[in-house]
């Protein structure tokens, strides 16, 4: 158990990942409250929009406007998720979120052709062109990640020679600009990941490179979510993405099933009952969860806001 990292970074990306992916459409007032809950956690990072082509995912329409109404925190970063020019130009003209540039690359050119339009030698071309307009508007480049590195539901399962060769790419377009790539996240966007995936995924990427820190971003659709994390954090993973509640999922990838990341307060309460550290405020945490599940109007799959923490628990026992 010595081996574990003493405080895991948390990425929370419900408000991104949750409002593309549900059904009916949700007012711009309670996105802006479920973030606003959010920053009274203790999470240092939120990822609060999406700003993609309102026609293909018409729950991110309001990205402008939500970043426009929430109220920023200090020690916070507040992020969003762009694939394009355009999105990019978007996200810098609200003057309101903390940018950061990645190269963002896909093991599967089947599902880089439905999530984005590409193939991979277009796409290797668009990380370029990204990267040319970051560095013009000054913003740094320092991340990086591979979607669907684990399996994809169009072409099973993805080799490590695949990964390997990517992260190879991501290096290579990184040099050529003059970036340091610090930090690399593994998805593992379709839910093919299972435990064992994981540290052979991670144990062959830190053989290959191992100046880079790895963070994952993890889906449950299989309910291997929260075993896949302790996978992770087993192997010394110190960051992770996180959805409150378990919101969200790809609209591209055919799931069945739920779709959504791992679920952040699930994943607090195993780390801090583990003895790791995240800075983040449990009970807060569930408070935000039951307002998402409220606010999407059905129930979503975190367990610990039903079961509740265990420390109210143990008080009478003490």
């Amino acid at each position: 158990m010595s081996d574990l990292p003493k405080f895991v970074e948390i990425n929370e990306e419900g408000p991104r990942e949750g409002f593309q992916f549900e059904k009916g459409a949700i007012a711009t007032s309670r996105k802006v409250e479920l973030i606003d809950a959010l920053s009274a956690t203790g999470l240092r990072q939120i990822q609060v929009a999406s700003f993609v082509n309102p026609k293909n995912v018409p729950g991110c329409a309001d990205a402008d406007e939500v970043v426009a109404r929430f109220s920023r925190k200090p020690g916070i970063r507040y992020t969003a998720l762009w694939l394009n020019a355009k999105g990019f130009e978007r996200a810098l003209a609200t003057g309101r979120l903390d940018l950061q540039g990645s190269i963002s690359l896909t093991a599967s050119e089947t599902f880089l052709k439905r999530n984005q339009n590409r193939d991979f030698a277009q796409n290797l071309e668009a990380q370029r062109e990204i990267m040319a307009l970051h560095k013009r508007h000054g913003v740094t480049v320092e991340r990086a990640s591979i979607m669907a590195a684990f399996g994809c539901n169009f072409e099973g399962d993805v080799p490590i020679s695949r990964v390997l060769g990517l992260i190879d790419d991501i290096l290579a377009l990184a040099a050529e600009n003059d970036l340091s790539i610090k930090t690399l996240s593994l998805a593992d966007t379709m839910a093919w990941a299972t435990p064992l995936s994981i540290k052979r995924m991670i144990g062959a990427v830190r053989e290959h490179n191992p100046e880079l820190r790895l963070g994952l971003h993890l889906h449950d659709t299989r309910g291997m979510g929260i075993a896949n994390a302790l996978a992770g954090l087993e192997m010394g993973v110190d960051l992770f993405d996180a959805a409150v509640a378990g919101l969200g999922g790809c609209p591209f990838a055919a799931h069945k099933g739920a779709a959504g990341n791992v679920c952040t307060e699930d994943l607090v309460f195993m780390l801090h009952e583990m003895g790791v550290e995240t800075g983040v405020d449990l009970p807060r945490l569930i408070d935000a969860a039951e307002l998402a599940e409220n606010i999407v109007g059905h129930p979503l799959p975190g367990s610990i806001k039903v079961g509740g923490p265990l420390d109210q628990l143990r008080a009478p026992h003490h």
